[in-house]
């Protein structure tokens, strides 16, 4: 009797502490409400992302018209493909070129007159369209006023180049514009910039070729 009292109490004993042991793995999985609601925030309320612009094609963009409108009209084919701040750099490099034209015309004109005054020995009378001008070149020798013919004459045809130059160059432009309109995805890393420009030429003839070449740079940018 004694016996099977023992074994009954140490059973007992047994079975209690293993109920009073803590279960610890459910709480080691728990979060403190304040993290959980920080997490839940979040979600809810995600970081968003930066997106890059991006161009897509346009099927209806015609190359063909935007480069026949820059061959009529200087920056109408910018125009047309929406890059309105190209025109106004157009038409300075076409503008600086033209007056750079005619100047160097005018002056090739007046040179070519006086030397052949003084190679046929004559003055002009007052009143002949090249007088007051025979009288201004009086100072100078028939060798200066001869190089400055030369001088003249090359800058009155490189500005001539650079003028076709320039309108050949915005029709190029107007073209690779909706071009890439119309078959190409682009995005903000390419850009162009077109800005006009001033040369100096090297002096032959004293200050008779002191003068500046009009000129145009194009800056390619790959970000």
């Amino acid at each position: 009797m004694y016996k099977y009292f023992l074994i009954s109490f140490l059973l007992f004993n047994v079975f209690t502490v293993k109920a009073q042991v803590m279960d610890t793995t459910g709480k080691k999985n728990e979060v403190p409400p304040v993290i959980q609601a920080r997490r839940d925030s979040m979600k809810a309320n995600p970081i968003p992302k930066s997106k890059v612009k991006v161009y897509y094609p346009d099927s209806n963009h015609s190359p063909r018209k935007a480069v026949m409108h820059s061959l009529m009209v200087p920056g109408w084919g910018q125009a047309y493909n929406r890059k309105w701040w190209k025109v106004p750099a157009i038409y300075a490099g076409l503008g600086l070129l033209g007056w750079a034209y005619v100047f160097n015309v005018n002056y090739f004109n007046e040179a070519t007159a006086v030397s052949r005054y003084r190679q046929q020995g004559v003055a002009p009378n007052p009143g002949d369209p090249y007088y007051q001008t025979y009288i201004d070149y009086q100072p100078y020798t028939t060798t200066a006023i001869n190089d400055a013919i030369i001088g003249a004459r090359r800058n009155r045809d490189m500005s001539a180049f650079g003028f076709v130059g320039v309108w050949a160059i915005q029709m190029v432009d107007a073209y690779i514009d909706a071009k890439y309109k119309h078959s190409y995805d682009m995005n903000d890393k390419l850009s162009i910039k077109v800005k006009p420009g001033l040369i100096n030429t090297p002096i032959y003839a004293g200050s008779f070729n002191n003068s500046i070449i009009p000129g145009l740079k194009i800056t390619f940018t790959l970000n």
